[in-house]
């Protein structure tokens, strides 16, 4: 039966229904519709001032942007800032190899990325001194410092909110889900619910499907019609209750989730097995290269901002041991997604970023690991107008500390949103009514385009 209820409380429910929804149809659930909040941030828009502001009187760089995030901080003197001239301590068991960036080496277990560096830039100066993975990694996502909680929404979030829906995709879409330590970060926070990230799930798991793109079996025609049946329903409850938008207006949040369910082309984005055995295996069968590969997918169908969270790059004991295999698979996944974006022209839209909430200490610990470090860190950009081959920024002799051009989380965010035709600094309003700027500082990372 259905679930109607109507209250003002501030509540969110577990789907993401902020406290501004004030319906729920609990009968649809299971049929495959529980979308129908994604689509009310379209709606939100509806009568505000354009989203997208030309900076400058310039169009916007960038459609799209990926985020690709190393959860847990990548060691910057095992990747991409190697010391191969400091004592073993500091500089690792790895070598340094040659890449096509003249004068630029990298770690001997990135040969893929070594011949991929010509066409990124490199950022080698990533800075903002905390040491604390909630709160680092909800600062650089959000760009605005905070407690461990998650205070801020992450710039996929904003990006939903200023951009809204193009076509039947989510604007914001997470592979395979958003950044995780104690609590979920990446997250809308007080934008509310209905610009949350959609969780696409592991796109290397054993006969994937996307959560509420698919049916569980084939559905029948006895099913489709009473889907339709449910529908209709809800369009006539709806109309009945006249002088309350959020209910009038809810027959088509829902309608355009019964859309995306349906409709071939929303279903053909998530649909990985569409690649071809030789592409998927160029990216590698980890749930990393599926993942960038799903991501390439998904930017192609218009989604607006999609991160790839990629985890496990905590090493506090046994550091080389991990990273005999996490390197790997980062260099084959990574390198694949640089190289077939640009030879399918999606680098002329859309940018790619590459980071972590920070980077490893200098010396190799007691058990054989680096500590959270967030005074130094590496990053590779890409895309929409990012000058490639590019280094900025440099640290100390033994990697320690910034000493050429610190880059803040700030700049990052204000990067990706100058990118897209956000203005960083646009007020907006939080529930309560408090204006808030999406950015308090920050600054485009300028050398990145010239």
């Amino acid at each position: 039966m259905f679930d109607i209820s109507l209250t003002s409380k501030k509540h969110a429910f577990c789907n993401g229904w902020s406290r501004r929804d004030f319906i729920r149809v609990g009968a649809l659930a299971p049929f495959g519709l529980s979308l129908g909040g994604l689509f009310s941030a379209q709606n939100s828009l509806a009568g505000l001032p354009s989203a997208t502001v030309a900076s400058a009187g310039r169009a916007p760089r960038a459609k799209s942007v990926l985020l690709v995030f190393l959860g847990g901080g990548i060691s910057h003197h095992d990747s991409f800032d190697m010391k191969p001239e400091a004592t073993e301590e500091i500089r690792g068991k790895y070598k340094s190899i040659s890449s096509d960036v003249a004068g630029l080496s990298v770690c001997e277990l990135l040969p893929k990325m070594a011949k991929t560096m010509s066409k990124v830039a490199l950022v080698r100066s990533q800075q903002h001194g905390n040491d604390h993975h909630e709160t680092a990694t909800n600062w650089v996502l959000s760009g605005k410092f905070g407690t461990p909680f998650g205070d801020h929404p992450a710039m996929g979030a904003v990006v939903a909110h200023e951009t809204g829906f193009a076509g039947r995709v989510p604007p914001y879409v997470a592979v395979p889900k958003n950044p995780a330590f104690t609590w979920e970060l990446g997250k809308s926070a007080w934008l509310g619910g209905r610009y949350e990230s959609f969780k696409a799930g592991d796109p290397n798991a054993k006969e994937f499907k996307v959560r509420d793109l698919s049916c569980a079996s084939p559905m029948t025609p006895a099913q489709g019609e009473r889907r339709q049946t449910l529908l209709k329903a809800v369009d006539s409850l709806s109309r009945q209750i006249e002088g309350n938008d959020q209910i009038a207006t809810y027959d088509e949040f829902q309608r355009k989730a019964a859309e995306m369910i349906l409709a071939p082309d929303a279903q053909a984005a998530f649909d990985i097995e569409r690649e071809t055995a030789k592409t998927r295996d160029e990216y590698g069968r980890s749930e990393f290269g599926q993942s960038c590969l799903l991501a390439r997918r998904l930017v192609e169908s218009g989604v607006r901002f999609v991160t790839v969270n990629s985890g496990g790059w905590d090493h506090h004991a046994k550091i080389f041991d991990s990273l005999d295999k996490k390197l790997p698979m980062f260099d084959q996944g990574f390198s694949a997604l640089i190289h077939d974006m640009d030879q399918r022209g999606l680098l002329k839209d859309t940018l790619v970023v590459c980071m972590g909430e920070f980077g490893r200490t200098p010396k190799v610990n007691k058990d054989a690991g680096r500590d959270h470090w967030g005074h130094a860190g590496v990053m590779l950009f890409a895309g929409a107008g990012v000058q490639p081959g590019r280094i900025i920024g440099a640290t100390d002799k033994t990697g320690s500390y910034v000493t050429d051009r610190p880059v803040k989380p700030s700049d990052v965010c204000s990067t990706v949103y100058e990118a897209l035709g956000i203005d960083p600094h646009k007020l907006l309003l939080t529930p309560e009514g408090r204006p808030t700027h999406i950015l308090d500082d920050g600054e485009v990372i300028k050398e990145l385009y010239t």
